[in-house]
C-alpha cells in the first residue's frame, strides 16, 4: 500500500484530503501543517510520496521543506497551491517536484496527481541505474 505524508496547513483541508486518499486505497503516514514537521515525518515515516502545500505554517514553507527533503531523501512530492504566479511557480520548480494540484481540485484529479507522480518517479529510478 502506499504511503503518503501530507503537508497542509489548513486543517479541515488536510483532513479532506487524508479521507479522500484513504478512500481510493492509500495510507496517510501523517498529517502535518509546517515546513518542519514534515520534515521530522519524512525522517520517522519514510513516506513514498509527499503532498506538499506551498504556504506552510511556521518558519519553512512547503518550497523550503521540498527542498531540503530533495537533498536528503529519494521521495516524490507533488505540490498543492492556490497560487499560481509565476514567480512561486518558478521557485517551486526548482525543487523539481513529480506535480502540481492547483486547488481546489477534484478527488480524481487528486489521484491522477498521485499516480502520474509514483510512475513517472519510478521511472526515473529505474533510468537513473
Amino acid at each position: 500500500m502506499t504511503k503518503i505524508l501530507v503537508a497542509e496547513d489548513e486543517n479541515i483541508v488536510a483532513l479532506n484530503i487524508k479521507k479522500t486518499l484513504e478512500s481510493i486505497g492509500y495510507k496517510v503516514t501523517a498529517v502535518v501543517n509546517n515546513g518542519e514537521e514534515a520534515i521530522k515525518q519524512v525522517e520517522n515515516n519514510k513516506p513514498d510520496l509527499i503532498l506538499m502545500d506551498i504556504m506552510l505554517k511556521g518558519l519553512t514553507d512547503g518550497i523550503e521543506a521540498a527542498e531540503i527533503i530533495s537533498k536528503n531523501y529519494n521521495i516524490p512530492i507533488v505540490f498543492l497551491t492556490a497560487l499560481s504566479d509565476e514567480k512561486t511557480i518558478d521557485r517551486a520548480a526548482f525543487t523539481k517536484p513529480y506535480g502540481y494540484l492547483l486547488k481546489p481540485f477534484t478527488t480524481g484529479e487528486m489521484h491522477t496527481a498521485v499516480e502520474n507522480a509514483l510512475i513517472n518517479f519510478e521511472e526515473n529510478v529505474k533510468n537513473s541505474y
